[in-house]
């Protein structure tokens, strides 16, 4: 189903929290972390941050785009994603809580807090739109065929982040 684009991984050197490293996350969420998804856990706390928040972007972005592109989809795939939505949404929390610590370690005070979250989230939504687009640049057959088994991919394994992300969960939990 669903596979992001494939794209090199900015990562940070080493487990603390630091600009640096927040802004890898930042940068690597904001690309939804391409090849990243396939490869091993880093251990590496923005990194894997990244790559699990990263699914979610691209979940995201193929129910959007299949919105866009087939109507006649909309129905089935919105009750799909609803449900889906729902076994995450502590998941997705817990992502966001992640994400909001990153930007707030990223900046240096309030006002350059609040500039980070409109640049981040900006890119966030320009990297998911780019991601939809990518996505139907396909052949429109494989297209139609991917967002008709858009509810039964969102019920496999691959769409269910705590098994996906397993090893990048532990290293995220790491850190409260």
């Amino acid at each position: 189903m669903p596979q992001p684009r494939q794209r090199k991984t900015p990562g940070a050197d080493n487990m603390i929290l630091t600009r640096v490293s927040s802004i890898s996350f930042l940068a690597c969420a904001a690309l939804a972390c391409g090849a990243s998804f396939a490869a091993d856990p880093s251990g590496d706390y923005a990194t894997d941050l990244g790559r699990v928040y990263g699914t979610y972007q691209v979940i995201l972005a193929v129910k959007e785009a299949c919105e866009g592109a087939h109507a006649d989809r909309a129905k089935p795939n919105q009750a799909a994603y609803a449900e889906w939505q729902k076994r995450h949404q502590a998941l997705i929390e817990e992502l966001e809580r992640h994400y909001t610590a990153l930007v707030r370690g990223a900046s240096t005070d309030a006002k350059d807090y609040a500039r980070n979250v409109g640049k981040y989230e900006g890119a966030l939504l320009a990297s998911r739109q780019e991601n939809q687009r990518q996505f139907l640049a396909q052949d429109p057959k494989h297209v139609a065929q991917e967002c008709r088994d858009f509810p039964a991919y969102l019920k496999s394994e691959d769409a269910d982040l705590r098994k996906r992300h397993a090893e990048e969960l532990k290293t995220i939990r790491k850190r409260k």
